[in-house]
């Protein structure tokens, strides 16, 4: 009797849980069809209802997995490995016929892309492609949670209707797009989540720790990594967007708590000029779908406001130069479980239903837009065909003789893009540059991907808006600090040579005789940083030439790397294998030297050959630092060069024995959490000769805590007056010109007594956003007899900007050795007023405090991993630091 006691309150449990269930159920999706009991519910794997905990990273792959291995409407792609090694995967969702000639659908739709046979395509049989990807930002968690009930959906609801939309769609899902990230936020809001869900929102659970869930492992934002691609989740992503090239890809985030729900488009005057207008008119016709759904379940939204589409490095945006509309989704975010705003109470399922309502009112939105949806991506490439054919540059060419590394990473980039890359034919001089067949790369720009060429190569200066929700330039020739030129007229003996399928890194070697006497390697490598690190780290003794020498009729420029090989702890031929070794592994060529008798220049034995120390580095990482500065700064130092880097909170700094580390970075932050103590600490530490390396609001807050002798111009209360004609509009651009104002309006703005004239308040806020920065490229002058400009082969670098800090000049002549220009912008935007403020001002500053130092760098020289070209005054300010001063010549050894 016990025994069926038991058995009959099991099945008591289980019925109660699956009403439940359904009752959950219910709350997110449409009960208007039926369900496959065959197909597992999420809490069915999961053990608890989506939004009573938030799904990690295991639990969300398990429920996946477990669908795959359910229904014959899906398949399961590993597509990638993030830092932490957590697979990327994508769910390939539509009928099982179309499932069962999925590769002869791929290949066809694919061909959409490609003039010469689009038209021949039959688009009314043909299925639409719908990308969903969510939660590119750990801690915007919502989307992620709501894939869940997506796949469910697709995978198990049943019906005429469904049935209908999976013959006709093929849906693509990316349940998490941050898996890194999001295991973060999910682990912090779940361990502090109490059984009474407290809404406060001071509250731990809502309050995140830095460096917070947002960012992917070394804290980048992986949102604005489509277009340079540095990262393992970006590279495999766009692998499957290109391999499937959707008619729409979604892209689910979260904003402010106080905020509702956003759907795009977005201001309709800051979509960039290469996105066609039938993209926005799309955008907004799938938007009445969505207004639609979200005024059925009563939820507050809005469109056309705040966001834009200009920046082509977002989910959002990349589609639009892609002939696909990308649409991006902003819900408010509860942070943790619940949370009080100034609309309520928003509980964590709340924020979920709207997210997988706005999936579903865009799966509807494919299904009744799709012959439109097919024949605007067909349209788009071959109306590209005719303004590649027709506009005035042939082609690009990029390159760097003497540093092949660099040019290679770009054009690995330029090929993940799906852009065909060739060698020159032959040696080119255009622009004042010369070419060679074997380093150059070209770019014809008659190609499929013309408008994407454009965005990666153009400087553009002219806008329709003066604000930006991101970066307004991001030129990759001048990120990569390389010489480029447009191609107007093809040479007579041709342009294009060998076609590069896939690029080769740089072949190194060592040239010249086994036995050497000494070793010697150009700077000008990108990887000669890594070369000399691991040197160091086997303890060989190496030398930096801080003039220039000769071996035979080749001219080591300053900052060569010299390495004797009498006196070192390694035997010759192990010196000789490791010279080799670096060479290969980073694209170098190492010349075995056999007499210290240079025929020009330094001779071998001089004192201006300055021995190096191993740096031992520290980046302050922690609360008051920005997570992605010091991140950039991380991912350089540890995924790029190999170098082992202590990542110390800043309030540990009066508990920790500085004398092991002989190089301190100071990130982008406002280190408010320093105490003094600690600063004195800091200081001494200097004093004994050690380099302390400081960035943007990292060099302000030493120069406004009496640290270093670094001076930055007053910040402006407000922007200068201007004409009541120009400030009548809220767009400001320094390039475009408002409507003139009506007469009543240009009276009452008349300036009084000196004040600038009166402004309508509604224009209050743009006026403000059109002073900022929010991210343009500068031309500045280095000085390449300098420690921190060993390495370049021109004087005219280009720096990536995104804030108004402004650097005064020293009194010292030695301690600014790069400076902006006269006229310093090069690409982007950038109002009048502070256009006049940067000029000539300086963009480094050396201190000398005791016998060490203080650099001080204004911006940032590892923006998002991709600005090649300003790295080396980083690394140059780590490894010559040692050595430089301010107030004098470099000094000599004793």
């Amino acid at each position: 009797m016990k025994k069926y006691y038991g058995l009959l309150l099991l099945l008591l449990a289980t019925l109660t849980a699956l009403a439940q269930s359904k009752s959950n159920l219910a709350y997110y999706l449409p009960q208007t069809v039926t369900y496959n009991p065959a197909i597992p519910t999420p809490a069915s794997v999961l053990g608890y209802e989506v939004g009573e905990w938030h799904v990690s990273h295991d639990q969300l792959l398990m429920y996946m997995r477990a669908v795959d291995a359910a229904s014959d409407r899906v398949t399961l792609t590993e597509y990638a490995r993030t830092h932490e090694h957590r697979p990327l995967v994508l769910l390939t969702i539509t009928s099982p016929e179309n499932q069962r000639n999925i590769a002869q659908i791929k290949a066809e739709h694919h061909q959409l892309t490609d003039p010469a046979v689009s038209g021949r395509l039959d688009i009314s049989r043909m299925p639409a492609v719908l990308w969903m990807g969510y939660s590119v930002h750990g801690s915007e968690p919502s989307g992620t949670n709501a894939s869940l009930l997506a796949v469910y959906y697709l995978a198990a609801a049943q019906g005429p209707a469904i049935d209908e939309t999976l013959r006709n769609t093929v849906i693509l899902v990316d349940p998490s797009i941050n898996p890194d990230g999001m295991s973060r936020f999910a682990g912090w809001v779940n361990s502090r989540r109490s059984k009474n869900l407290v809404t406060d929102p001071n509250n731990v659970e809502q309050n995140e720790v830095w460096p917070g869930g947002r960012f992917n492992h070394y804290w980048f934002d992986l949102n604005r990594d489509w277009l340079p691609l540095q990262h393992p989740e970006s590279r495999g992503r766009l692998q499957q967007f290109h391999d499937w090239k959707p008619n729409l890809l979604t892209d689910h985030h979260e904003m402010s708590s106080n905020s509702t729900f956003f759907f795009q488009p977005g201001v309709p005057s800051r979509k960039h000029p290469l996105t066609p207008e039938r993209n926005f008119e799309l955008t907004k016709s799938i938007g009445a779908y969505h207004a639609k759904a979200l005024d059925k379940i009563g939820s507050l939204y809005f469109t056309e406001e705040n966001y834009d589409d200009f920046y082509y490095g977002k989910g959002s945006t990349y589609p639009d130069v892609n002939g696909a509309v990308g649409i991006l989704f902003e819900q408010a975010s509860s942070r943790g479980h619940a949370q009080e705003t100034v609309n309520g109470i928003l509980r964590f399922p709340f924020t979920i239903r709207n997210q997988v309502t706005t999936t579903l009112s865009s799966i509807e939105a494919v299904q009744a837009l799709r012959p439109e949806l097919l024949a605007y991506q067909r349209d788009f490439y071959q109306k590209v065909a005719g303004e590649a054919r027709n506009q005035g540059v042939r082609a690009y060419v990029f390159g760097a003789d003497q540093d092949p590394a660099r040019s290679y990473e770009l054009a690995r980039i330029i090929r993940q893009h799906q852009i065909a890359v060739y060698r020159p034919k032959s040696a080119l001089t255009l622009g004042g540059h010369m070419f060679s067949p074997t380093n150059a790369y070209v770019v014809p720009t008659d190609q499929p991907q013309f408008r994407l060429i454009q965005a990666m190569f153009e400087s553009r200066t002219k806008f329709q808006d003066s604000i930006f929700y991101d970066i307004s330039a991001w030129t990759l020739p001048y990120a990569f600090g390389l010489n480029t030129a447009a191609v107007t007229k093809a040479p007579k003996a041709g342009l294009l040579g060998q076609r590069l399928d896939s690029v080769s890194f740089p072949m190194g070697r060592v040239l010249g005789d086994k036995n050497a006497y000494a070793y010697a390697f150009s700077w000008h490598g990108y990887y000669a940083p890594r070369a000399l690190n691991t040197l160091l780290a086997r303890k060989v003794t190496v030398k930096v030439a801080t003039e220039p020498f000769f071996i035979g009729d080749t001219k080591m420029d300053y900052g060569s790397i010299m390495v004797p090989v009498a006196s070192q702890s390694l035997p010759a031929d192990s010196l000789h294998a490791l010279m080799q070794r670096i060479a290969v592994q980073n694209g170098l060529d190492v010349l075995a030297i056999t007499t210290g008798l240079s025929p020009q220049g330094l001779k071998l034995g001089s004192v201006n050959f300055v021995t190096l120390k191993k740096p031992e580095i520290m980046l302050l990482a922690g609360q008051g630092v920005s997570p992605t500065d010091v991140g950039e700064a991380w991912h350089l130092l540890d995924n790029r060069f190999d170098m082992a880097t202590s990542l110390v909170a800043p309030d540990a700094l009066d508990r920790v024995n500085l004398d092991r580390y002989t190089v301190i970075v100071v990130s982008d932050g406002t280190y408010g959490g320093i105490t003094p103590a600690s600063r004195e600490k800091l200081r001494a530490w200097v004093q004994r000769g050690n380099t302390l390396l400081a960035i943007g609001r990292g060099a302000k807050w030493l120069a406004d805590n009496g640290m270093s002798t670094t001076r930055f111009k007053a910040a402006g209360t407000a922007p200068a007056p201007m004409a009541p004609e120009t400030v009548a509009s809220p767009v400001a651009s320094n390039t475009t010109k408002a409507p003139a104002a009506s007469p009543a309006s240009a009276r009452a703005g008349t300036p009084t007594a000196g004040l600038p004239p009166q402004q309508p308040y509604v224009g209050m806020r743009n006026t403000a956003s059109a002073q900022e920065i929010s991210g343009a490229i500068f031309s500045v002058r280095l000085d390449l007899t300098h420690p921190l400009g060993y390495g370049y082969e021109s004087p005219d670098v280009h720096l990536f900007r995104d804030h108004t800090l402004f650097m005064e000049r020293s009194a010292s002549p030695y301690a600014n050795p790069l400076m902006y220009t006269a006229r310093p912008l090069a690409s982007g935007f950038i109002s009048k007023a502070n256009e006049l403020k940067l000029r000539n001002t300086a963009a480094v500053d050396i201190a000398d405090v005791g016998a060490g130092r203080i650099i001080s760098l204004v911006d940032d020289p590892n923006f998002r991993a991709f600005w090649y070209g300003t790295n080396k005054l980083f690394l140059n300010s780590i490894f010559f630091g040692q050595f430089i001063r301010a107030g004098s010549p470099t000094p000599s050894e004793e």
